[in-house]
Formats: structure tokens, sequence, C-alpha cells
């Protein structure tokens, strides 16, 4: 129901410009184009500061019916305020007129109605995307000055105020949000910002669009923080970055995609520091102290930032590795180096790097105080061994080729076994070409009757042929490939007899071309020869090397010391210039089982040449 006093006051105002009653119809209708008027206060967020002044129509009761007729026809086209020829206007100016109008009266609560139900369709549309300008909100406004015009304490009308209010809170957090968010506010957690305001609109308004733009807006901030993280290599920080963004709003698959496109740039970022060590790794350029410190800051950049199990990580820690230890080598590797005479070097094969037990422990059986202490060797960086003793044909290219005449040659001597007598003795004419017994080896045979210094020379001549630095092995790197990982008593563990196969030993069924057999052997064991066997005969050790600890002992580098005291622990020889007493190790074919044991080393002048010592060699990598 309009107020009377609304009604007085309209009447009042028609009055102070009454025109004379004969005036007609027409004149009326001249002042259809004129338009009611809004009024907002200066708080535009309170719908009471709205006012409305509707436009100025003047009406002769003569022309009541057809304003009538005008009112309901607007009425039905929903116009309702804006100009005199709308329906509230009409209403009003017959009311103005004729107070007790039914028709009239009946006619505006319509309009009222349908007033309210246009500003429900505003604010419903202010809530949209559609409504980026604010138009909706503006005609909302107006609809809530007028119906606080008219109808100030109608219900209806004081619960769309309140919407109205509501709406104009929403928007102005919305504002602030916006603003916060272009000064790169975005209150995350505790602190305020644009989430907070964005969020507090949605909690005024939860359909309110621009609202729910603002908090996308707010992800997509947080993502794109997350991703120049990664960009910078912060990957950590991306993930952290990532994880608020998860807080901000629940939309898992724009996180998911987030997530997605930061894994890339990850990956893109691991696979270019992983080529670019390999590159370098392919060569020995690479392998230099400087190029490997590159190389190893790349690793650690990849293993920074890669997730924990990343295959590529861990395939380029493997490169970095085997490159550390083995250069452009690797474990188990097999090869011969080109003598610059033509041919080939002896076959060498990679021994991997590793750390054990030197010497032999407390309570040893057969051990002596010359095996002891035991102590731990580390190799930190791999080295390849000849796979066999150097043969009788490998010795016979480098005295060609030198014109060396190795000692037993200028001796003129060397011990033999002898057959006859089943001992060792001194047989003139027996030299690095002679086998066990005096008689010619077979250029297959392991050389035998050759000096320290021989051997020595041997290693020096492949250097010079190769350019490689060959040399003998020490005590250390010979033990240690000799045990191949192991830690028994003998090289093939902790059993009594060795098992079937395992290497040329002296063992009880083993019968010499008289029909001989050996005392102080191995019981129950033979493997079919008396005197050395061609170099490869019997199975590899674990890390592919022949007889190591059988066939023949060999000639290390190191000088002989009474003990393992005061050794070295990084397996370099333990070297005195000028030296005379060596040290030859392993088990030969002609050795006791005291003789064969792992730790087992003999002191031995350098120039001595016998039918039971050969001799290998070693190389860096």
């Amino acid at each position: 129901m309009l107020p009377r006093g609304f009604i007085l006051l309209f009447a009042l105002a028609l009055c102070a410009c009454q025109r004379s009653p004969h005036a007609s119809a027409s004149h009326a209708s001249a002042a259809a184009g004129e338009a009611g008027q809004v009024t907002v206060g200066a708080d535009e967020g309170d719908s009471a500061a709205l006012n409305w002044r509707p436009p100025a129509l003047l009406l002769a009761e003569a022309d009541i019916p057809a304003a009538r007729r005008r009112a309901a026809r607007a009425l039905s086209q929903q116009r309702l305020f804006a100009t005199v020829d709308d329906a509230i206007p009409l209403y009003l100016a017959i009311l103005a007129v004729k107070p007790d109008d039914a028709a009239a009266r009946a006619g505006l609560d319509k309009a009222r109605v349908a007033l309210l139900k246009q500003g429900d369709t505003a604010l419903g549309s202010a809530d949209s995307e559609a409504d980026v300008l604010g138009e909706s909100l503006r005609e909302a406004r107006q609809v809530a000055a007028v119906a606080r015009s008219l109808w100030p304490d109608d219900a209806a009308v004081l619960a769309y105020l309140e919407r109205v209010d509501v709406a104009e809170q929403a928007l102005a957090l919305n504002e602030q949000g916006e603003r916060q968010l272009d000064d790169e506010a975005l209150g995350l957690g505790e602190q305020q910002g644009a989430l907070r305001s964005f969020r507090a609109a949605l909690q005024l308004s939860p359909a309110n669009a621009r609202a729910r733009q603002g908090v996308a807006a707010v992800e997509s901030a947080v993502i794109r923080r997350a991703e120049d993280a990664a960009q910078a290599g912060d990957f950590d920080g991306a993930g952290q970055w990532l994880q608020h963004a998860a807080q901000v709003r629940n939309d898992a698959q724009t996180i998911a995609d987030a997530r997605q496109r930061i894994e890339a740039v990850r990956t893109a970022r691991i696979a270019a520091l992983r080529d670019a060590g390999v590159n370098a790794l392919s060569t020995a350029r690479g392998l230099a102290p400087p190029a490997m410190r590159k190389v190893r800051e790349q690793l650690a950049e990849v293993l920074r930032i890669a997730a924990p199990g990343d295959a590529v990580a861990a395939d380029f820690r493997r490169r970095v590795d085997l490159a550390t230890h083995y250069g452009l080598y690797r474990p188990g590797q097999a090869f011969t180096d080109a003598l610059s005479g033509g041919g080939r070097g002896p076959e060498m094969i990679v021994v991997p790097h590793g750390a054990f037990r030197m010497g032999a422990e407390e309570g040893e059986q057969d051990a002596t105080d010359a095996e002891k202490p035991a102590h731990y060797i580390r190799f930190d960086r791999g080295f390849a061994m000849s796979r066999r003793a150097v043969t009788v044909a490998e010795f016979r290219r480098f005295v060609e080729s030198s014109g060396r005449r190795p000692r037993a040659t200028r001796r003129g001597h060397s011990l033999v076994y002898d057959e006859r007598s089943g001992n060792f003795i001194r047989r003139s004419g027996v030299d690095w070409q002679s086998g066990y017994d005096g008689r010619l080896a077979a250029d297959d045979q392991p050389v035998l009757h050759v000096s320290v210094h021989d051997a020595e020379a041997y290693a020096d001549w492949l250097s010079q042929q190769t350019g490689a630095g060959y040399r003998l092995p020490s005590e250390a790197e010979f033990e240690y490939a000799l045990r191949a990982g192991g830690s028994g008593r003998f090289p093939w563990g902790d059993a009594a007899t060795p098992p079937k196969g395992f290497g040329n030993l002296a063992g009880s069924r083993d019968v010499s071309p008289s029909g001989r057999n050996w005392n102080n052997v191995f019981a129950g064991y033979g493997d079919g020869w008396w005197g050395p066997a061609p170099g490869g005969t019997f199975k590899p050790n674990a890390w592919g090397l022949y007889d190591m600890g059988s066939n023949v002992s060999e000639w290390v580098a190191d000088c002989w010391h009474a003990s393992y005291r005061r050794a070295p622990t990084d397996g370099v020889a333990w070297f005195n210039p000028g030296c005379r007493a060596r040290v030859v190790r392993g088990g030969s074919w002609a050795s006791s089982p005291a003789q064969s044991r792992a730790a087992w080393r003999s002191s031995t002048d350098s120039d001595m040449t016998n039918a039971r010592v050969g001799f290998r060699v070693v190389r860096g990598i």
C-alpha cells in the first residue's frame, strides 16, 4: 500500500503548478517525455542514501481513464518508473487527483511487485560474468531508490534493500580485492590481501561471478609464481607455491595441469644438464680435472632439482661415478692397446674400484707375521690388469723390439724343475724362452725365468709403445684382484680343497711325467698339469682374470717389508729406491697349501729367476 503522505506530497506538488481545469489532455501528454530523477548519496554502498523523485505529471480528472489505460499498458510492458509515460508515475498522478481510485491503487501494488522482481533480476545479473561494467547493479540501485521512496516500511522492500546492500558490499570487496591483486598482495594464509577480500565477497554473495573470477585470478597468480620459481630452478619453491595454489579453490585439474607444466620444465632442465655432462664425459678432454668439476656441478644441480627416484638423474649419477672411477672405461671391460711397432699389447681387463681387507687375520692357519696386521685398502679409481700372466710370445716381442738381454740370458742359467731328482736345480742355458723343465717353452705359456727388473723393463717398453702408463701391480692391487671381492683364507674361500677346475695347483692327484706325486699338497685335488698351463686354461675369477693365485707366482712392484705396519692405505706400491729384496705373490703349480693362501707373500731377491715365477702388468685408466 502506498503511504498517504507520499500521495499528499505528490498532490501538493501538482497543486503548486495546477493548470486550468479546462486544459486538454494534450497538455498532459506534452510532459510525457520528462523523466524521474534518482539521487544517490555520498555513500553508494548504502541503500538508505538512495532517493527517487517521480517525473512531473499533471492530470485533469477527465484524463484519468486514459491515464489508467496508459499505466496498464506500461505495466504489461514492464515500463515501470523511468518516464512520465511509465506505470508508477501514471498511477501516482491518478492517485494525486483521485486518492481513492481503486484501479490505480491495485495497479500500483502490481507495479511494486513487478518493480521488486525487476530489481531482483538486476541483482541476479549483477552476480553474473556478463555484468562486467556494473550496469545491472546500477539498475538494481535505481529500483531500490524508487522502492525506498514509495514504500519505505514495506517488508518486501526492506528485504530487497538488504539484498542491494549486500550486493554493494560485495562490489566494494571485489574492487578492493582487484586493487590488492594489482599490488600483488595475494592474501594467502593469514595475510590480508586479494584472496581474503574475494572470499568475503563470496560469503555475502556465494554466486558472485566477479568474486569467483577474482579467486581464480589469485590462483593464476600463485601458479604463475610457481612456474616462475621453476624457470629459475627453484623446484622446491615451485612445489610450495603449488601447495598454496591448491588451497585457493577446489580445482584439482588446474593444479594438475600446472604441476605437469612444472614437471616438464624440470624434466627439460635435467635432460639438458645430463646431456651436457654426458657429452663432456665422452671425451678425454672432458675427463680432465677442470671439466670434471663442471660435470660434478651439473650433477649436483640435477640431484638438487630431481624428484627422488628420477631415472635420468640416477643414470647421470651412474655415468659420473663411472667416469670418476674409470674414465672412458667400464668395470669388467676388456681391451688391448695398439703398439707403435705393430700389433697389440696384452689383453687388459678393468678391475672395479672399491675396498678390501688386506693381509691375514689373527688366528688364520699358516699365517706369518709378515702378512699382518690385516688392514683396509681403498681404491678410489679402478685400474686395468692384464687378463693373463705375460706369455713367452709377448715377452719375445719386447726382447726383439728393445734389444734387451734379460737377466737369465746374461747370467746363462736359471732354476728349473728336474724330473729325475724331483727337485729344483740350477741349469745352464736356461732363460725366458725356456719352460719349467728347461726345455723350449710354447708361445702361449707364461714367461718364466725373468727377474723383477726384466718385468719392469717389459712394462716400460709397453708404456713407450702405447703411450699408456704400464707397470707391475702393487701388492695391494694384486691381492685385491686375487680376492675379487672375497675375504676367505684362499682365493676360492675357506674350503681346505679347491673346487674342481679352480686352477693349476699342487694336488695329490697330479702326476709328473715319470709318475711322481707331490707331498704337502691339496688332498684329493688334481688339475691334470705338472708344470704351468697355457694362460686361460682354467676359468677366470669373478673379475675375469685368469690364474690369479695359481699356475705361476708373480712379481709385484713392492719392496719387501717384514710386516704391514705403516704400510700405505691407498693401494700404491710400498717401494724404497735401491731395495734388493722384492715381493712375490700368489700360488703356483708347485706351491704348498700354505703358499696358496690369498694373503701369502714371499721375500725374493730382485735378480732371482726360476721355473715358478712370472708376472703380469697393470695400467691406469
